[in-house]
């Protein structure tokens, strides 16, 4: 990682230690996993210190905090007016030249691994995600497929905004979550293209029962599963075992898929016959259930 100001910017596969405060939630697993020889896609983090130097630097941090000061989660309007108001300056705030230099240097390491150019996913991992007693899920913000450079530098402070999204305001409000200390990181990661993608959980979800895995998997890259616009397959396997328990066919409706013209994902309608067919084989369930149970131990 030479010339990669670590302070900034960390690989996931650097050998680094899985810090949340630096890392985040989202980055702090991903660097874990890839430590344990999982096949995670090759990416960096963009530390909470660039988040915390570009906020106190521009002096965001003290416009924030004066604009959050006294505000009632019950007050929508007041909310969305002081969340539009924090996200614009997020946005529009220079980020100084020493910071957006480690970033320029990561992706240029990241892209110099590959004979080609790859698309990556900008992801959000803030440093208040899944706490014991509050769960932050789809709170933050994820985006896919990105090509340019210019594009990630954009997306990046997206992510950062996303903290002051309506919805996170009014959920750290309500449930007494301080802002002191509040920070972000953010996964710049090779995209996969996958002809199936989904969730695999080392339990059964409605009875806690750890014998099971369950899989949910629908066609085309696996954002359509996690946002909920799909129905997608749901099985569940004997950990032991891995044979399939129960199983649910999806109808699928529609898939997310690249389209190289437009240099993004495009949403296509999923034909009446695979919407009908089981988007995973037994090989494939048994791979991504060995998988699941590599990541749990």
């Amino acid at each position: 990682m030479s010339g990669i100001d670590t302070r900034y910017v960390q690989f996931f596969d650097g050998g680094i230690a899985p810090e949340h405060d630096l890392l985040g939630g989202k980055c702090a697993s991903l660097v874990t996993m890839t430590a344990a020889g999982m096949p995670v896609p090759p990416g960096f983090a963009v530390t909470t210190a660039t988040y915390d130097e570009f906020v106190e630097g521009s002096g965001l941090a003290a416009t924030i905090s004066t604009l959050l000061e006294d505000l009632d989660a019950d007050d929508v309007t007041s909310v969305d007016r002081v969340s539009q108001l924090i996200r614009d300056r997020i946005c529009s705030a220079p980020v100084p030249q020493h910071l957006r230099e480690a970033v320029i240097a990561a992706w240029g390491q990241l892209q110099g691994r590959f004979a080609e150019p790859v698309p990556v996913a900008v992801r959000s991992s803030a440093t208040a995600e899944d706490l014991p007693d509050a769960s932050f899920a789809g709170q933050q913000d994820t985006y896919l497929w990105l090509t340019e450079e210019q594009e990630v530098h954009e997306h990046i402070r997206k992510c950062w905004a996303s903290l002051y999204t309506s919805r996170a305001i009014t959920y750290r409000l309500k449930n007494g979550i301080p802002e002191e200390g509040l920070s972000m990181a953010v996964a710049v990661q090779k995209m996969v293209s996958a002809r199936t993608a989904g969730v695999a959980m080392t339990l059964n979800p409605s009875t806690g029962d750890r014998s099971k895995v369950v899989i949910d998997a629908s066609w085309g890259i696996g954002e359509a599963v996690v946002s909920g616009h799909v129905t997608p397959d749901n099985i569940m396997l004997d950990k032991v075992m891995l044979s399939i328990v129960s199983e649910h066919i999806g109808d699928k409706h529609i898939e997310l898929v690249p389209d190289p013209a437009q240099r993004g994902l495009v949403e296509i309608e999923v034909d009446a016959e695979r919407r009908r067919v089981r988007s995973l084989s037994d090989a494939e369930l048994r791979a991504v259930a060995e998988l699941a149970k590599r990541a749990e131990k």
